[in-house]
């Protein structure tokens, strides 16, 4: 008789230890087969040189390097994930796929449909929640909604947590259960159509004593004042219990920035709609300018601006940018040349290390004041202010742009007031005729 196994599915999970879904299908009876799959349709659509699936790699690497010390491996494969889990359920008589819950549109589609494609072959589809420690809908208003503003939802995600929610899952008891293999090899990126990128990836555990002082130095791009753990949470290696811990024994400002991540996503998860759309359907009736000189110039840090030419600048090079500058460099360019938050989505998804739909989309529309618990339209950032409020000495701008303050720097492509009034009127006469 065959031998029959159990799969785990890595997606956005990417650690052995405290994995929900792998804990499930350790303890599920039959031998454990590791699988990854490096999915066609998402990347067919990145460019050649996307540094987020070099990260993947690494962590793939990392995971068989751990799996081999206890005489196992990792199956990766690339491809669609319908057609290679056709062949895998075949070759290995798996009997049970696990897994992870993913909120993302694409996500959910995918694996409905591998869930009925699984269930037509006899194999069951077991996903599980690991990746936030609230979902869905698990958190509602006293009326059973969701929550559409920040501050109520963070305070009964506070008042609902128990030491219980973020136990880690004890995986490592477990690994007996993997099943027993010689290594097998990881798809190099140049077989994918990828090439190496040449950016640095930031530590996995994060700095405990930036946590300490988070809520003094977040502000100030200058400073080393954040963690950088958004690629690690975005692509699983590091345990959002493991992290909520300790943000709750160091630093209640940085927890409620987790909190805001778990916000976005049931956002996302019970309004798919912002997606594509406004969360506030009025704000689809704003006239957004189509001017791609001034696009390309936000793009390449050329607006004369010197916060958001460095914001720019610092994204383009690194993959990172300050989050106090995502809000300066994300209002400029919706409220200062009225370009569609849809465009400057689309460039921060293609360029951030760290992003992720939910926390993009959501941040995108507070910036233009068109989303949940968003700053009204009438809120309009001076970049200089802020220039003034938050690198006073010019060290985060001079780093990012050398000619700052020399006849070399570019003038300003909009004179703040102008801009402001124009988004005034144009806000207020778009909002005036929407039809809802």
């Amino acid at each position: 008789m065959n031998q029959e196994y159990t799969a785990f599915w890595f997606r956005r999970d990417l650690r052995l230890d405290d994995n929900a879904g792998l804990f499930h299908a350790l303890t599920a009876g039959k031998p454990v087969i590791p699988v990854f799959i490096f999915d066609q349709h998402i990347l067919d659509d990145l460019p050649s040189r996307d540094a987020r699936v070099e990260f993947i790699r690494h962590a793939l690497e990392e995971l068989q390097a751990q799996l081999t010390k206890i005489g196992s491996t990792l199956v990766v494969k690339y491809g669609k994930p319908e057609n290679i889990w056709a062949e895998l359920v075949g070759q290995y008589s798996i009997q049970g796929v696990y897994t992870n819950h993913d909120y993302e549109p694409y996500a959910r589609e995918r694996d409905e449909h591998l869930a009925e494609m699984l269930r037509e072959k006899g194999v069951a589809f077991h996903t599980f929640q690991d990746q936030v420690i609230f979902e869905k809908d698990s958190i509602l208003t006293q009326q059973g909604k969701p929550y559409t503003v920040f501050t109520p939802f963070s305070r009964t995600w506070k008042s609902t947590l128990t030491p219980e929610m973020l136990a880690p899952f004890e995986t490592e008891k477990h690994f007996s259960e993997f099943w027993k293999s010689e290594a097998q090899q990881i798809p190099s990126l140049a077989s994918m159509g990828f090439s190496v990128s040449g950016l640095s990836f930031p530590p996995r555990i994060p700095d405990k004593e930036i946590i300490k002082v988070y809520d003094e130095q977040r502000n100030f791009p200058a400073v080393e004042g954040t963690t950088r753990t958004g690629i690690h949470l975005r692509f699983g290696t590091l345990s959002i219990r493991k992290l909520v811990r300790v943000a709750k024994a160091l630093n209640e400002t940085y927890l409620n920035e987790l909190i805001w991540r778990e916000f976005y996503m049931q956002i996302l998860w019970n309004f798919p709609h912002v997606v594509n759309n406004a969360f506030r359907p009025e704000y689809d009736a704003i006239e957004w300018r189509e001017s791609e000189e001034d696009f390309r110039a936000w793009c390449e840090g050329r607006t004369g601006y010197p916060l958001v030419d460095a914001g720019m600048r610092q994204l383009n090079e690194t993959g990172f940018m300050h989050n106090r500058v995502r809000m300066v460099t994300a209002s400029f360019l919706t409220k200062h040349l009225l370009i569609d938050w849809r465009k400057g989505e689309a460039y921060f998804a293609q360029k951030l290390l760290d992003f992720e739909l939910a926390s993009n989309n959501g941040g995108w529309q507070w910036a233009a004041g068109s989303g949940t618990d968003a700053a009204p339209y009438f809120r309009i950032f001076n970049p200089e202010s802020q220039l003034k409020k938050f690198d006073a000495q010019g060290k985060y701008v001079r780093r990012w742009v050398p000619e700052f303050g020399t006849p070399a720097y570019a003038r300003e492509i909009v004179e703040h007031k102008f801009a402001r009034d124009r988004c005034l009127e144009v806000y207020k006469a778009g909002l005036a005729g929407a039809k809802v």
